[in-house]
């Protein structure tokens, strides 16, 4: 017990040191090249701290332990809106841009109820699989044409003239601050996540509720790092990307690969309480951010105490 105490904790160092370094050089890239922010936040930043679901996911669907990995997905995706946001929030109010409503929301909400969807007939093979991948291939294509019509691109050094060697050297220099990042987040949610279930198991809790739970939110760990530390920065959009491009890859990207090579079976329990809890705080994630286009310290209160809620329902035959 003392040694995965041990483990949890310093792998927690070193997913905040990968979240301060991952974020400071996704911010200063865009700024180099004058991408949005949050689009930043909903590619390059997303991608990094989903890697975790991945590695997990890959190793729970190829030992069957399909329940662990489609728990810790559902799971992770209910963390992000109602466990991030809402402790982001909490640390600081978080500014909602209006046109993130209109655009990445409700894609963001068109994939959850796919992910439903497509998990309805109890299997997520192969062709749903290729679905949801389709889907990620669509998601970046809208990207990269959405980007190209609000391009602002004007490429300076920090003295704003051209000095062509110097520009190449901080690009390089931000390229790997940001990679060096993501390692340092996938290794720190690997040692806490190999923790907790240790843990967990000593005291024989059901694999799909360590999935909702432990591992959901020790592989959103670097979700929630990322996006307190970008909210702490003033990069509100970045933290806000981060969470909504998260939830889109967790499943386009993370299931959907999965599933191209390891069909996953989908428990019923999922399909009657996990599922539609996710949809639910997907849903009321709507009208928290419209309300003066901020979600508030309050409003953030109210995110964590509905997953307190539901973290209570999930283990309470336990205690």
């Amino acid at each position: 017990m003392l040694v995965h105490g041990l483990i949890f904790m310093s792998g927690l160092g070193v997913l905040y040191l990968g979240a301060e370094w991952l974020v400071k050089g996704s911010a200063s890239l865009a700024l180099h090249y004058g991408i949005r922010p949050l689009v930043v936040g909903i590619t390059v930043v997303a991608l990094g701290t989903s890697m975790p679901e991945f590695v997990v996911n890959v190793f729970a669907a190829y030992t069957g332990e399909d329940s662990l990995a489609l728990g810790n997905i559902v799971g992770s995706n209910i963390c992000n809106i109602a466990l991030i946001l809402g402790m982001t929030a909490v640390v600081i109010p978080l500014v909602v841009p209006r046109a993130t409503l209109k655009k990445e929301y409700p894609i963001m909400m068109g994939v959850l109820l796919a992910f439903y969807a497509v998990a309805l007939d109890g299997i997520i093979g192969r062709v749903d699989g290729m679905i949801l991948v389709s889907g990620l291939v669509g998601f970046f294509v809208f990207l990269i044409y959405d980007a190209r019509r609000h391009s602002q691109v004007t490429v300076k050094n920090d003295h704003g003239h051209s000095d062509e060697e110097r520009s190449e050297s901080d690009t390089t220099n931000r390229f790997l601050l940001m990679v060096g990042g993501i390692v340092l987040l996938a290794a720190g949610a690997r040692a806490m996540v190999y923790a907790a279930v240790n843990v967990a198991e000593e005291f024989g809790i059901d694999p799909v509720v360590v999935g909702l739970t432990v591992v959901a939110i020790g592989t959103s760990l670097p979700e929630l790092a990322a996006s307190v530390v970008s909210a702490l920065k003033q990069e509100a959009d970045i933290s806000l990307g981060n969470i909504l491009g998260s939830n889109l890859l967790n499943v386009l990207f993370v299931v959907g690969i999965i599933a191209l090579f390891q069909p996953l079976q989908v428990e019923q329990i999922s399909l009657d309480v996990h599922f539609p809890v996710m949809i639910a705080f997907g849903l009321v994630l709507f009208p928290i951010a419209w309300t003066k286009f901020q979600i508030t310290r309050m409003e953030g209160g109210f995110l964590l105490a509905g997953f307190a809620g539901y973290i209570l329902f999930l283990v309470a035959p336990y205690l």
